[in-house]
């Protein structure tokens, strides 16, 4: 009888564990299907941003660019100004003659 009480028991832990096994694969697998859902929707999301870089690089050259020549055409409208006099207001002295 303990020896059929043992191998009873034992048959029972074995079992239990098998069912706690099978759970957490189920477990594991789902989790697992999650992530690759998320994977794939981060790759899209990573095409995505990696395509308006590109949109966004190319049109801040292109206004570089246009920066450059509205620059190169403002040098030659520049005039060429006097100096400035540098004295400004002057006190006039009165004479003691006055």
């Amino acid at each position: 009888m303990a020896s059929q009480t043992a191998w009873t028991k034992f048959a029972l832990a074995v079992a239990f564990s098998l069912c706690l096994t099978a759970c957490k694969d189920t477990k594991t697998l789902q989790e697992n299907e999650q992530l690759k859902t998320q994977v794939a929707e981060l790759q899209k999301e990573n095409g995505q941003l990696g395509n308006n870089l590109e949109t966004v690089t190319a049109a801040r050259d292109s206004l570089a660019r246009e920066n450059e020549e509205l620059k190169a055409a403002m040098k030659p409208r520049k005039t060429k100004r006097s100096a400035a006099k540098a004295s400004g207001r002057k006190r006039r002295r009165k004479t003691a003659a006055n």
